[in-house]
């Protein structure tokens, strides 16, 4: 198989269908981690073609979701002062805060510029000796690494003027702080094919332990995420609950410990705010002591203030699984990727964009 186009061959999904169906003993609830593989189901039409036993649920895998509104106050903090450039990736520029957001300051003067990569914002900054140049970190352990070596490599080159300002999280903690509302009754995780090529499969082990979840690695192929249902539903067959990876072709199931290496260099961790999940301890990224001349928050003074959601805005619920975008009362009509209230309808990886985007599905 190459890494692609086999992966979507129609004539592999009906198989997997048919064994799905005959090794469902009772409904399941799934929960998809990610928010690529919340689109890319529904991208590729596969809630219309699994059983309707199968209850797929989306889950806190968005960066840009999660982040918290006192995190975006603090960037906008950063972005409207004098002699500073902020940059940022795409996503996070509509991303509504408390009061505005860094588009809205954008177009009130603020020097905000969308870059592809970290290293992108150490290029802006050796184009404007004169500024501060400020890049907004959101990621989780897939990013992370990149900025880790963004910093790394602004000490080598003596850039002073070039600082971060992490909002980065790591995301076991917060898939403890999911699995313990049992409320949820989840049967199964998609586990994030992204995240797990840097912390491994390993890293599902404690969840297995301590809530008895079933866990599978899934790519983001519409064959990679029928394969892992389908390994979720055996396991729920036989009564089994442990960690799959069905993504072998790139998650190892020690991870990437290099990568590992570069990002605990820089970066440790910290209790951080949850968009929807609340304060989890040791669940971001902060940047260590040894790197402080790096760090915006401390270069600023930045003090968070309390997170204020959107009046009527659902996103906490709906990034904790509880809800679906069809239950919040601004979707569609107040809420729309024109004019959007929360961030889940603003993130491309947003749960809200995607039932928006390709209809609401079942």
């Amino acid at each position: 198989m190459d890494y692609v186009s086999e992966f979507r061959d129609k004539t592999l999904i009906a198989p997997l269908l048919a064994e799905l169906k005959q090794t469902l003993t009772r409904p399941l609830r799934l929960m998809e981690v990610c928010g690529t593989h919340t689109m890319a189901i529904f991208r590729h039409g596969l809630r219309a073609i699994l059983p309707p036993e199968i209850e797929l649920i989306s889950g806190p895998g968005c960066p840009v979701c999660v982040t918290a509104s006192s995190h975006i106050d603090g960037f906008l903090d950063v972005a409207q002062r004098d002699g500073v450039r902020v940059a940022i990736f795409g996503d996070l520029f509509r991303v509504p805060g408390s009061q505005s957001s860094l588009a809205r300051a954008q177009a009130a003067g603020a020097k905000v510029e969308i870059v592809y990569s970290p290293m992108d914002a150490l290029t802006l900054a050796e184009k404007h000796e004169g500024e501060e140049v400020v890049f907004l970190a959101v990621g989780f352990e897939t990013t992370m690494p990149l900025v880790a070596a963004t910093i790394l490599e602004a000490g080598r080159r003596k850039l002073a003027h070039f600082s971060v300002f992490s909002a980065g999280k790591i995301m076991p903690p917060a898939l403890h702080a999911l699995l313990a509302d049992r409320e949820l009754a989840l049967d199964g995780l998609l586990c994030p094919g992204h995240v797990s090529t840097i912390i491994g499969a390993e890293a599902y082990e404690p969840l297995v332990r301590d809530y008895g979840i079933s866990c599978v690695i899934a790519g983001f192929e519409p064959v990679d995420i029928l394969q892992a249902v389908l390994l979720l539903a055996r396991q729920k067959r036989d009564g089994r609950a442990e960690v799959e990876n069905g993504y072998a072709r790139a998650v190892a199931w020690q991870g990437n410990s290099r990568a590992r290496q570069v990002m605990n260099e820089v970066f440790a961790p910290v209790d951080t705010p949850w968009r929807g999940l609340g304060m989890i301890k040791a669940s971001g990224m902060a940047i260590r002591e040894e790197f402080a001349c790096f760090d915006a928050e401390r270069k600023f003074a930045v003090r968070l203030p309390e997170s204020i959601e959107p009046k009527g805005c659902l996103c906490g619920e709906i990034l904790r699984g509880r809800k679906k975008p069809q239950a919040c009362p601004l979707f569609k009509s107040r809420c729309t990727p024109m004019d959007p209230v929360g961030p889940c309808m603003v993130s491309s990886e947003g749960t809200c964009a995607a039932y928006y985007r390709f209809g609401e599905g079942r």
